[in-house]
């Protein structure tokens, strides 16, 4: 990864001999992402325009993480929720290892101590301090609720970036306005029903965490490979919701028999779609877009919790919700189409020089 206005090595990469970035399924990375180089170097190529691999990465996140919420929902309803994010990040880690370890030998799973490092706290900060509160807050907060609450995160990210040094375009602040209007549509009727504080505040503070943790996966040094730094990544996460869990208690009482069936559908479904598929986009995208661009998913996410609850747990699909989503998705419209302007690389280009 590299910061805006500061170019490090990215560590020792493998590439795949074509000429855009590879989508996230890929078995290595492109040969724009070779050492020296991150999304800032290959600007031109990369904020211009992603390519198809790069558009179904996107699609990929907005889709599949917008229903792990539902996921998580169902899977809480029995079981504890920071020792639940840690099963989920832990199995999805030691099979992301086997994966690379086959694929590419111990070779793709080799980093250096600032690099693992950088991949722990980047897991950390964005699958114990995001998502273990989101899991938290989830055991009394609706699905649809907090997936309208974490989309706050491009917010934070715009904010970070511009802290960064790096200055947002008038349409991507436009485009993070107009969400946020669209988000107030659709969060009003929930807020004024019957929720717990104390379960919004932790998935606030998720957003916060995320936000950061997104942010410095950009500026740090990370491992080359991106499934070996996913996979680092997931087992410093886990391992956090682990010892977490642990010290609140949520193994005192804990049986397998008490486990619904569906909760354990529900998990195995955000081990292999949610972290083995959606986390691998996502942390691809990091590398490969804009940070804006790729923040955009927390607004696309809301709109397909809020179906899928509708579908799945009946809630109500009123008025302001069809008008709040419709908001939403314009918001989504200016912030991407600013993220695939020459503006932002030539900003980063002139940052260089």
């Amino acid at each position: 990864m590299t910061a805006p206005a500061e170019r490090r090595p990215a560590g020792p990469a493998t590439v795949s001999g074509t000429a855009r970035p590879a989508p996230a399924a890929s078995t290595a990375a492109s040969p724009g992402e070779s050492p020296g180089q991150g999304p800032g170097d290959v600007g031109g190529a990369v904020a211009g325009r992603l390519g198809a691999g790069g558009w179904t990465a996107l699609a990929v996140v907005y889709v599949v993480w917008g229903s792990t919420y539902l996921a998580i929902r169902i899977a809480v309803e029995t079981m504890p929720s920071f020792l639940s994010a840690a099963a989920r990040f832990l199995t999805a880690g030691l099979l992301l290892v086997g994966f690379v370890a086959v694929r590419h030998g111990r070779a793709g799973l080799r980093v250096d101590l600032r690099q693992l490092g950088s991949a722990a706290l980047v897991g950390l900060l964005l699958l114990t301090g995001g998502n273990g509160l989101v899991v938290l807050g989830e055991t009394s907060v609706p699905s649809g609720l907090a997936a309208l609450l974490v989309a706050a995160v491009p917010l934070w990210m715009v904010l970070l970036t511009a802290a960064g040094g790096e200055r947002p375009k008038g349409t991507e602040l436009a485009g993070v306005l107009l969400g946020l209007v669209g988000l107030a549509v659709l969060s009003a009727p929930a807020i004024r029903g019957s929720v717990a504080p104390a379960g919004v505040v932790a998935i606030i503070c998720a957003t916060l965490t995320w936000a950061f943790g997104s942010f410095a996966g950009k500026r740090i040094r990370m491992p080359g490979n991106v499934f070996a730094s996913s996979a680092y990544q997931m087992l410093a996460g886990g391992l956090g919701n682990l010892l977490i869990g642990l010290a609140r208690g949520e193994e005192h009482g804990l049986r397998p028999g008490d486990i619904s069936t569906r909760s354990w559908l529900a998990l195995a479904y955000l081990v292999v779609f949610g972290s083995l598929v959606a986390f691998t986009a996502y942390a691809w995208l990091l590398r490969s877009a804009p940070l804006t661009l790729v923040g955009t998913y927390a607004y696309v996410n809301p709109v397909v919790a809020v179906l899928l609850g509708r579908l799945v747990l009946a809630e109500p699909l009123t008025g302001p919700t069809l008008l709040g989503g419709a908001v939403v998705v314009a918001g989504v419209c200016l912030v991407v189409s600013a993220g695939r302007g020459p503006g932002r690389a030539s900003a980063r280009r002139s940052a260089r020089q």
